[in-house]
């Protein structure tokens, strides 16, 4: 089996993976949201503190499998720096105590075998990769082979949500409150400019958006609301589709897929499987509570790694906060 550790943001996770049939034989998240939401964000600091607590809390349940443990794998890159240390820290003490090897593992790559636990990986695959701190369009043909299409010029889709929910003092994660608001709003009081909408480029970008929803937000009462959220919503999950169709031109979809924390998003999950059924693509989506960040999907991955040999030193570990794929 393989111990897995999550810890590159805000929410701390432990999973163990039995290696031979990729089955998920404990799992266990413990959030963080509570903590955060008064700042309408994450604090890298108290998240850092609050791993050094759950994380131990966690593996203490853990004790009955390690005879049976072949590897540690814990997410290294990328990710807030003093919270991946925390992760890193605990698997490097784990590979000594046991005397077993480190496999360190990309975070994104997690979120793409995601859509593999306890499953076989099915690939090719084409991959949006949407959360509060990535959105990223990935052609992946294998573990160690992906090809990043289209990336953000600057904020993410995840990210932009909330921020939004911030200007409107609803709370953290602004994802699931923004989704929830928009049911109630009419999407024809407030216009947003789809972002980038006259460009050629195959990108994404939302920081205009943002911008244009808080000057709506500053000229109305709360009233408004519910009609700012669902006219955000929509032109943001345009902004994506737009880019889509713009790349689906030359590159027809055979399967697709909707990763990370943001796809959780029930609307753009409608949305997305609109713009294939042209094409007659498979839509593939994670469990929708494997979306978010968690140790199982990195246990996941690791199986990959596990397979191809690739296992470190605990020495040779580091983190590398603004690593890409």
């Amino acid at each position: 089996m393989i111990l897995s550790i999550e810890s590159s943001c805000d929410d701390s996770s432990i999973a163990i993976t039995e290696i031979a049939t990729k089955k998920l034989i404990y799992h266990k998240k413990i959030s963080q949201e509570l903590e955060h939401s008064q700042y309408g964000g994450v604090v890298p600091e108290l998240a850092s503190r609050l791993h050094a607590q759950a994380l131990p809390a966690i593996l203490a349940e853990c004790e009955g499998w390690f005879s049976k443990l072949k590897a540690i794998a814990v997410t290294n890159e990328p990710g807030l720096g003093v919270t991946l240390i925390e992760g890193v820290v605990m698997a490097k003490a784990l590979s000594i105590a046991l005397n077993i090897p480190v496999i360190p593992v990309n975070h994104l790559k997690g979120h793409i075998y995601s859509l593999f636990i306890e499953k076989e990986a099915l690939l090719p695959l084409t991959v949006l990769l949407v959360s509060g701190g990535h959105t990223q369009l990935i052609e992946v043909e294998s573990y160690n082979v992906m090809h990043t299409v289209a990336t953000t010029m600057d904020d993410s889709y995840g990210e932009s949500f909330d921020k939004v929910a911030k200007m409107m003092n609803l709370g953290y994660p602004g994802g699931p409150l923004i989704e929830k608001l928009a049911v109630d709003g009419d999407a024809s009081r407030f216009s947003f400019t789809v972002p980038l909408w006259q460009s050629p480029l195959i990108a994404f970008s939302y920081s205009g958006l943002k911008n244009q929803v808080r000057l709506a937000v500053e000229a109305n009462d709360a009233s408004a609301y519910p009609d700012i959220a669902v006219s955000f919503q929509r032109t943001a999950t345009e902004h994506l589709l737009q880019k889509l169709k713009k790349y689906f031109k030359s590159h027809p979809p055979k399967r697709f897929a909707i990763v990370g924390g943001a796809s959780a998003n029930l609307y753009l999950r409608g949305r997305v499987l609109e713009l294939l059924q042209p094409f007659k693509a498979e839509l593939y989506l994670s469990p929708l509570e494997y979306c978010s960040d968690n140790a199982a999907m990195i246990g996941r991955a690791s199986i990959e790694a596990y397979a191809l040999n690739e296992l470190s030193d605990y020495q040779n570990i580091s983190i590398n906060p603004r690593c890409k794929l």
